[in-house]
């Protein structure tokens, strides 16, 4: 991993005022950072739904168009599953039992991804260096121009149209194609270093991905034939990319947020303040929505507290915004779903030209 990058941490009273009220929070309220009871509950909550979901389209003999609707919605389910347990158990805050946020991170790998090169990816390359190109791989992505200093391709003029079809494909070329990219030229992205993969979690990447195929693709074949298994895999994994990839990008790729240039260097902003400025939240008055998504609408919260838990997001970010204001912060939130997608389309659009 390149460390070429470094942050401004010359006046650091802003992200010590920030963290010691945020302790303070969960000194006087005698609350864990972790999930707890109420993560256990949801997220076995999310796990039958989709085994249920599953169960019925394998065995149940159901009229196409209920078909359709039940795999949008363990697409959706599988997304669900990824924002809540996968995320808050890989950055180790659903339980305090570090061998149940282990277990439960490999949640990824049922699915499908590797919960190894996501930590790689996720939690030290996105997380450190949030919208830093060459940095942060999530911003590299195929066939779409998200920064000024990438440079612009014939393509890249209609990329306001075909972003969404680009989305909706995500899962699947992540799981089928991405991983294994990865793992072959060990490196997360094209200027990335090399990384050294343990021979266990080699096992671990084989072993899963067999165990995968035969959920999602060898035991709808023998009980569906290979043209309704076929479509299912297709329309389940359609309704989860545009479901991750949407609210990923929402977070960070619109008109509000900023991007940094890969020139080696220190960043001219403290690290804490980086994130503000390169992270929007959406939507945080949606209860419904905040359950779905992991709090991951509360992205902000997300990128300056990894280690704690969603559930606590709507109250630390009542601090957040409480110590932005005495510091004259800038701090980026869109009232709706709806905003944050029509900052990100322009955002798009406007890259495209």
């Amino acid at each position: 991993m390149k460390k070429s990058t470094k942050f401004n941490n010359t006046d650091t009273s802003f992200s010590q005022i920030l963290r010691s009220r945020v302790n303070e929070y969960f000194k006087s309220t005698a609350q864990k950072t972790t999930g707890g009871r109420k993560m256990y509950i949801k997220s076995s909550i999310l796990l039958c739904s989709a085994a249920s979901l599953y169960s019925l389209l394998l065995f149940a003999p159901l009229p196409w168009p209920l078909a359709v609707f039940f795999c949008i919605v363990l697409g959706i389910n599988l997304a669900a599953i990824g924002f809540n347990i996968m995320h808050d158990a890989g950055h180790n805050s659903l339980s305090v039992n570090k061998n149940v946020n282990t277990v439960l991170s490999y949640s990824l790998n049922v699915l499908g991804g590797n919960i190894y090169l996501w930590k790689l990816k996720h939690n030290i390359a996105h997380h450190t260096y949030t919208n830093i190109e060459d940095e942060d791989h999530d911003i590299e992505i195929k066939f779409l121009r998200v920064h000024e200093s990438q440079t612009p391709k014939n393509h890249h003029r209609y990329q306001h149209v075909y972003f969404p079809i680009l989305y909706s494909i995500s899962y699947l070329a992540w799981i089928f194609f991405q991983d294994y990219e990865k793992y072959f030229r060990r490196r997360l992205g094209k200027n990335s270093a090399i990384f050294n993969m343990p021979n266990r979690e080699k096992i671990i990447f084989w072993l899963s991905k067999f165990i995968h195929f035969q959920i999602f693709i060898t035991l709808p074949i023998v009980f569906l034939g290979w043209q309704s298994a076929l479509v299912g895999l297709l329309i389940v994994g359609l309704s989860c990319g545009i479901c991750l990839a949407t609210i990923f990008q929402l977070a960070h790729v619109v008109k509000e947020t900023g991007f940094t240039a890969s020139n080696p260097g220190v960043i001219a902003d403290q690290w804490t303040v980086h994130q503000l400025s390169t992270t929007a939240n959406f939507a945080t008055k949606n209860k419904i929505l905040t359950w779905l998504l992991g709090g991951l609408n509360f992205q902000v919260e997300h990128h300056l507290f990894p280690k704690i838990s969603h559930i606590h997001y709507p109250e630390i970010n009542k601090i957040v915004k409480s110590v932005c204001d005495e510091f004259r912060i800038n701090y980026i939130e869109f009232p709706s779903l709806y905003t944050a997608w029509k900052s990100h389309a322009g955002f798009i659009r406007s890259m495209s030209r």
